[in-house]
């Protein structure tokens, strides 16, 4: 009773510190982004409807992960710590390279930071080190549950580390197209992690706190994010958040209830890799009116509130499908 009651303590302290931390940031980082003009550099080649979003401060992925730190940062040093550490590290991290990407759109005033090699050599390079660490000095059970099959765990050794490594850098990306629309990573996000959380809590996982802390950090950044959006993440909370869903369904054994569960990711990055294929492989033809592929439903007439709700629901209800199969 009393670890029970203790848990719960822990769980509303996570998620209420990092919501309040958050409605605190903002009234005060975003009128700092608007007086040094961190704006967001709209890409012309975009739905004509975002256009009147060019100027809107960008970067409040600094507060993400600053509601989420904070109170993360109580459980750094007790059990459970290499679990913690592990998703702590990730997300910090990925931000980092969120940040130099951001930080240089702002500064050149276009919608192109760090070269796509740089970009990607940084995330490669954190991957490993996190995998690392966890792989080799920790003694997380890096395992696969397998879908609707109760009880199974797939063990690849020591070629999980390339596994996971092809899980983490997807997961990031998808999380990064996704960012495309007013709120919508945020809410697509909070789904996949309310179900990565049932899960840690069926299991006693201490992960479940960060998990909690994340919710609240982004549950309250909607507040400011929703449409229309006083200020985008952009990439800086964009990869963190990535990064954090990756390495959670590693720490839970979950990557391959991605492909189901963050579904929309996958759609958001196979969107784009199936046009730029076949428009090479045709010489100019497409398969979408654009990617990635919510670009797609706006041309077609969808409004951009349409959009975010309805991939919401596809999530609710796909989140909802993959429990029955944990």
């Amino acid at each position: 009773m009393i670890d029970n009651l203790s848990m719960i303590i822990k769980m509303n302290i996570e998620f209420f510190s990092a919501f309040v931390i958050m409605l605190i940031l903002a009234p005060i980082f975003i009128p700092i982004l608007h007086k040094f003009k961190f704006g967001q550099t709209i890409r012309n080649e975009g739905p004509e409807s975002h256009l009147v979003k060019n100027g809107t401060p960008t970067m409040g992925g600094i507060m993400i992960i600053a509601a989420f730190a904070i109170p993360t940062i109580l459980f750094l040093f007790g059990e459970g710590q290499k679990e913690v550490l592990s998703a702590f590290l990730m997300t910090l991290l990925f931000g980092l390279v969120g940040f130099l990407d951001d930080f240089l759109k702002v500064k050149k005033k276009n919608s192109t930071g760090l070269r796509a090699w740089q970009k990607m050599s940084l995330q490669i390079v954190f991957t490993i080190a996190v995998l690392a660490y966890m792989y080799f000095l920790t003694d997380i059970p890096m395992t696969l549950k397998v879908p609707f099959v109760p009880g199974l765990e797939l063990n690849l050794g020591i070629f999980i580390l390339l596994f996971d490594f092809i899980v983490i850098l997807g997961t990031d990306t998808g999380a990064n197209f996704t960012d495309g629309l007013d709120g919508l990573v945020s809410k697509v996000t909070i789904v996949i992690l309310i179900f990565m959380f049932f899960v840690a809590l069926k299991e006693g996982n201490v992960i479940m706190y960060p998990i909690m802390a994340m919710i609240g950090a982004l549950l309250s950044f909607l507040i400011f994010n929703a449409y229309p959006a006083k200020v985008f993440m952009g990439d800086t909370g964009a990869l963190a958040i990535g990064g954090f869903v990756a390495i959670c369904a590693i720490i839970l054994k979950l990557p391959i209830f991605l492909i189901i569960i963050a579904f929309v990711y996958v759609a958001e990055v196979g969107s784009v890799m199936m046009q730029v294929s076949y428009f090479k492989l045709t010489h100019g033809k497409r398969i979408f009116k654009m990617t990635p592929i919510h670009h797609h439903f706006e041309k077609c007439g969808w409004k951009e509130t349409k959009v975010v709700t309805v991939f919401t629901i596809v999530t609710v209800i796909l989140c909802m499908i993959a429990y029955l199969g944990v």
